[in-house]
């Protein structure tokens, strides 16, 4: 079933299908890298590591299918957990429609290509490392600014 143009301007969240939801995500693969919680504050540190799962190269989920079964606090988000989730960057394609504003150009679905994520520094390709690679009690070294 094709998707229809714009469908996002039309359709809330849970009128939307399955296959609709996905396309929204932009595939920035911000929401797979480890955060830090700040347990005083509740401010949410981004890292620059990544999920095993996450291909640091083209930013796919490996096991997107059954990525829960295998990575189980991986997180789905869903129409209530993007209302209730703060720490999603204010660029994801889920919070920006939440909050009422339209997708950003760079988004697959208004530019055409995935292109435009990686020259506009949206996608976390090529600047991350998978948590395979370093000693997780190390993580606090890893906390980077440019997530938002």
């Amino acid at each position: 079933m094709a998707i229809e143009p714009e469908f996002w301007k039309t359709k809330s969240f849970e009128a939307m299908t399955l296959e609709e939801w996905e396309a929204l995500c932009d595939g920035c693969a911000k929401c797979c890298l480890h955060k830090i919680e700040d347990i005083e504050t509740g401010e949410v540190f981004f890292t620059d590591v990544a999920c095993r799962l996450l291909d640091v190269n083209t930013c796919q989920c490996l096991h997107y299918e059954h990525r829960s079964d295998i990575v189980p606090d991986c997180v789905h988000l869903t129409p209530e957990k993007v209302q209730a989730l703060t720490w999603l960057p204010k660029s994801c394609a889920y919070r920006r429609l939440a909050e009422g504003r339209d997708l950003a150009w760079w988004h697959p679905l208004v530019s055409g290509t995935q292109d435009t994520m990686i020259s506009a520094g949206i996608s976390v390709c090529g600047r991350v490392v998978s948590e395979m690679r370093i000693k997780m009690s190390r993580i606090m070294d890893h906390v980077v600014d440019w997530v938002d």
